[in-house]
């Protein structure tokens, strides 16, 4: 299972773990920083998974507006659509396309 953890830009605030686009959402709901105001602004880092999704999330170049859409791929991928997507994207050059990533299929 992937894991990514929400780091938030406010030094003042907690990040927190999750592996689900939901889990995310609820976490961010209740994120405040240390004066009670809400959170809004987070890094998203690649934390636990396989090297191959580490790979991908880099050529994903993940961050809090797709993350969701890298959930919803590193789980539907096989290991040659992934590695697909990492050389073209990550290695040539190719621009990133978080919908339906043609290069792949």
């Amino acid at each position: 299972m992937t894991k990514l953890h929400a780091q938030p830009y406010d030094i003042s605030a907690t990040g927190f773990y999750f592996d689900s686009a939901e889990e995310y959402a609820l976490k961010v709901a209740k994120a405040k920083n240390d004066y009670g105001d809400p959170v809004e602004e987070f890094e998203i880092q690649f934390i636990d998974g396989e090297n191959i999704d580490c790979e991908l999330a880099n050529a994903w170049n993940i961050n809090q507006a797709n993350f969701d859409g890298f959930f919803d791929f590193v789980d539907r991928w096989n290991d040659d659509q992934k590695i697909r997507y990492i050389i073209a994207v990550g290695e040539c050059g190719y621009a990133r396309w978080h919908g339906v990533v043609p290069l792949v299929w």
